[in-house]
């Protein structure tokens, strides 16, 4: 029997059982028939965010933002690019903190942009700072392989 995850569905929340060996091949939600990957970075609300927090297998990148926020604005792309490399291992989320503040403060968030990766509901670690899309990717990869 092949292991599976649970997996989020990034446009309608309904949780999906994926065969591992299935991942790699464009996966559609059961519910709504959506790509399940899109190589694109989710904008999540707090709700939303709880939803793919507690229910999901996949380890989540979140990017920590706002709009008025310069280098998040320059670090934008280069997220966008981190979430084609890093699907379907990772799912990349963007969580806006104007608009969700009470989230931000229950997480600490003190200084944007802040990426946290979280696995199992827990956060590994925390970066801030802008970074590029090879060191979005490279740093992800190297706290997914020591945890």
């Amino acid at each position: 029997m092949s292991q599976s995850l649970h997996v989020v569905c990034p446009y309608c929340d309904a949780v999906n059982r994926v065969p591992v060996e299935r991942l790699d091949a464009g996966p559609k939600c059961g519910q709504c028939r959506a790509p399940l990957f899109s190589g694109h970075p989710v904008a999540l609300d707090t709700t939303r965010f709880e939803r793919h927090l507690t229910r999901s297998d996949l380890p989540l990148l979140v990017d920590f933002w706002a709009p008025w926020c310069g280098p998040c604005r320059m670090m934008a792309p280069a997220f966008e690019a981190a979430a084609r490399r890093l699907e379907p291992s990772v799912r990349l989320i963007k969580v806006n903190t104007e608009e969700e503040p009470s989230l931000a403060a229950r997480l600490g968030i003190r200084s944007i942009p802040t990426l946290i990766l979280f696995r199992g509901g827990s956060e590994l670690l925390r970066q801030a700072g802008a970074m590029d899309a090879t060191g979005i990717e490279s740093w992800a990869r190297g706290v997914l392989a020591r945890a």
